[in-house]
Formats: C-alpha cells, sequence, structure tokens
C-alpha cells in the first residue's frame, strides 16, 4: 500500500521506516524543509535503535519526505497523523499541531477524486478523532467522513530506545475505525506482523492508550510508595516486589523502585487523563496520587544526600544520568531536571555525565559542567546521584576512588556495594 505520514519526529519516523520494512511505499510530510532534506538523504531525524539503518536501506526506494500535502496525499492511500501534543501547564494537551495538520489534510483530500483514510496516531484524549479531526477534515475538504474519505484512530505502543523492534514485534495492535472500509485499510499495513488487530471505536481506542500507559505509571508508583515505607523498615523491597511480582495477576514487570519515570509518555499521558476526567466532572484521585509520588520521589535523592553531607553549597556533586532512562537521548520530564535545580538552588557544583543526553540538557541547564566520562564527573566529587539507568554504570568500582569523599546515592538499583573494591558510603533510594 502507500502511505503518508505527517510529523517526523519520534513516532513519525519510526512509523514511516517500519512502514517501508513492511513493504509499503512511505511519503513523509514536515513542514520544516531541514528534515525533509534529512530523511531524503537516509539520515534519520531522531536516534533510535535500528532506525538509521531502516532509513539507509528504504530512503529514495521504499520512502521519500516532501513538505508538499498535496502531492503526499494523491500518491497515498492513507494518511498517518503523528504529530506532536505538548502539554500545558494544566496538563491538559496542546491540540493545535493536530488541528493544523488536520486542516491540511482535508485542503489535500478536497482535490483527491479517491476514497482516502486519515489515522490519528499521535496520543490524544478520548472523543479528539471524532470530535476535533473528522470535523476539520470534512470542513477543509468539503467532504463527508464514511463516504468520501475514511477516519480511524491507531495509538502507538513504543518504548523509547526499543520502537523499532516494537513496532515490528507488537503484542496489540488497536484500530479504533468508524466504518469497516476505514478499519480494513488500516489493518492491511500491519497484515505481515504476527499479531492480533482489535477493532473498535475511535475513542475507545484512544483510551486503551491512555490506560495502558497510566497503569504502568501506577505500578511504579505503587512500587515507590512501597519502597519507601520499606526503607524505613529496614525491609528489602525488590526482595518483596520479586516475590510478589510471580503472581500471574500482578507480573514483576515495572515493579522496580527507584527516582520515578519520565519520558514523552507517562508524565504527559497521566496527566491528560486527569484533566480529561476533570472536564467531564470527575475527579481522579488515584491518577492524582501518581503523579504527586512521581514528583517528590527524586529529590528524595537529594534528601538523601543532605544527611550524608549537611550544607551543599559549593561541594562537587557528580550526577550520573540526564536522559529519563536509558538507550536514548530524551531528557523530557528526566528525573534530574528537578534533581539538578534543586542542587542548583541549595548551590551545589555540578559534574554531570550521560553517554547520550548532554547535548539536550545543555538547553535547559548552563551553569552545569558536562563532563566526558563518569570517572571525569567522579574527579574530586563529595557525591554521586546515579539516576538513568545505564548499562556502564552497573561497572563502576574504581573509579570512585577519585571522589573527595565517597558517597553513593542510588536512583536505580544499579550498584552493589559488596561488589566494590573501593570503601563507599552507599545508599539506596528505597532500599
Amino acid at each position: 500500500m502507500k502511505v503518508s505520514i505527517i510529523g517526523s519526529g519520534y513516532v513519525g519516523s519510526v512509523s514511516a521506516a517500519c512502514f517501508a520494512e513492511l513493504g509499503h511505499e512511505v511519503i513523509c510530510i514536515d513542514i520544516d524543509e531541514e528534515k525533509v532534506k534529512q530523511i531524503n538523504a537516509g539520515i534519520a531525524p531522531i536516534w533510535e535503535e535500528g532506525l538509521d539503518e531502516l532509513m539507509q536501506k528504504h530512503t529514495q526506494k521504499m520512502l521519500i519526505a516532501t513538505s508538499d500535502y498535496d502531492y503526499a496525499v494523491q500518491n497515498s492511500d492513507a494518511s498517518f497523523i503523528c504529530v506532536g501534543t505538548p502539554s500545558g501547564e494544566d496538563g491538559s494537551i496542546d491540540l493545535s499541531i493536530v488541528k493544523a495538520a488536520s486542516a491540511s489534510l482535508g485542503r489535500a483530500i478536497a482535490k483527491k477524486d479517491h476514497y482516502h483514510v486519515v489515522v490519528v496516531k499521535s496520543t490524544v484524549v478520548p472523543e479528539t478523532t471524532e470530535k476535533v479531526v473528522l470535523p476539520l477534515i470534512e470542513e477543509y475538504s468539503g467532504k463527508k467522513a464514511g463516504k468520501d474519505f475514511g477516519v480511524a484512530m491507531n495509538p502507538e505502543f513504543l518504548r523509547e530506545g526499543k520502537a523499532v523492534y516494537d513496532f515490528m514485534h507488537p503484542d496489540k495492535i488497536v484500530v479504533g475505525a468508524i466504518d469497516e472500509r476505514s478499519f480494513f485499510v488500516v489493518s492491511e499495513l500491519y497484515r505481515r506482523l504476527d499479531c492480533k488487530v482489535t477493532h473498535t471505536n475511535p475513542r475507545t481506542a484512544e483510551m486503551i492508550k491512555y490506560v495502558n500507559n497510566s497503569f504502568l505509571a501506577t505500578k511504579i508508583s505503587f512500587a515507590n510508595e512501597v519502597g519507601n515505607i520499606c526503607k524505613q523498615l529496614g525491609i528489602d523491597t525488590y526482595e518483596v516486589m520479586d516475590a510478589v511480582g510471580t503472581d500471574f495477576r500482578i507480573e514483576r514487570q515495572f515493579l522496580n523502585c527507584g527516582a520515578g519515570f519520565g519520558g514523552s509518555c507517562f508524565p504527559k499521558d497521566v496527566k491528560a487523563l486527569i484533566g480529561k476526567a476533570k472536564d467531564i466532572g470527575y475527579e481522579p484521585q488515584l491518577l492524582r496520587s501518581v503523579v504527586d509520588v512521581n514528583d517528590k520521589q527524586p529529590l528524595k535523592m537529594v534528601e538523601l544526600l543532605q544527611k550524608k553531607l549537611g550544607d551543599l553549597k559549593n561541594k562537587r556533586i557528580a550526577v550520573l544520568g540526564l536522559a529519563f532512562k536509558n538507550d536514548t537521548d530524551d531528557i523530557r520530564e528526566s528525573r534530574s531536571i528537578p534533581v539538578i535545580t534543586e542542587l542548583l538552588r541549595l548551590g551545589a557544583d555540578i559534574a554531570a555525565y550521560d553517554p547520550m543526553a548532554e547535548e539536550s540538557m545543555k538547553k535547559i541547564f548552563h551553569d552545569v559542567t558536562y563532563c566526558k566520562s563518569a570517572a571525569q564527573a567522579l574527579e574530586e566529587a563529595e557525591g554521586c546521584l546515579i539516576m538513568t539507568e545505564w548499562t556502564e554504570f552497573r561497572k563502576l568500582d574504581k573509579e570512585f576512588e577519585s571522589m573527595a569523599n565517597r558517597v553513593v546515592i542510588d536512583g536505580r538499583h544499579l550498584i552493589d556495594p559488596k561488589d566494590i573494591s573501593t570503601d563507599v558510603d552507599y545508599e539506596g533510594l528505597c532500599w
């Protein structure tokens, strides 16, 4: 089939490359001409494991990019809206980019003689596809949904760092369509994947995405709440969760305690669901608690450090890990951000290191010394905070010898002090 993808960010670029890998002809649409040139040169606009290889493999064969909506729509059977939906200060999502894309699609569909399916892949709250996207396309195209064009919602369930793998090996594919024809077109795109396609309506598909992420976020905050209690009682919370996770009704994943969750999905999606609930007159107390626990959790790292070192003013503190998780350069809602903010407020001198996320964090914090290795960050440091679960941090040992004061606060359960040859004053966040 022929597919056009609007937006070449995280979801759009991965979807485009993977659809090409599945044998479809793909046209990426982006208003940023630099991104268009980049994609047409076979260069992925974001870092994601395996994405560069797919881009290089399929560019100019199965995959091209353009800023021309008319060309893309005329030469495709379906268009996927994969643009950003940033959060407002109140947690509600900003639909301005989705609306702009819908209007542009409508104008292009107005010039098309054949049936075209519009698929929303951006994460949007329930009712958005039917009450925002669909009416806009009808308005700007002058055509009727279900008759002249189709509409569907197809949420993504991709882990950053493993998005290409997750797209090609899904555990679920959800298509919320307004009619059978739209469902058939979208489901056919995934025919080569060994996964059942769930057929539902758009608002249910939108809700599945939010519930999926909100439940995983809830498991993390629950684990952190329990971990905080266990620490006060001298109980190994990881031993507790290992046992609890053997229950098939619960499972072990997402029960690791630590500094909390971040990224572009979990924080934004939980807050958006809270906002949607408030809009319909419901107060979601549990979801609010999930956010509250997550907001407070990273600051406990600084509290533990203060108990060990006292006043942090002018003391060199090594912060290891800036990305919100390992295997990505994404710092959105990284738990390192509130920690660094608090350390700076307390007057600490920060030496930070991350294998991939340095350049992104420099855009937020200028008064930080960015180092080229963990060893460099640890030199003469009086304390160390481990914030991201990078594999290389598990192997740290003699690097701690260069610290002026070997205080290590571990926020990700990466280090076992018994495995370190150097004496360190080790403290786990929840253990």
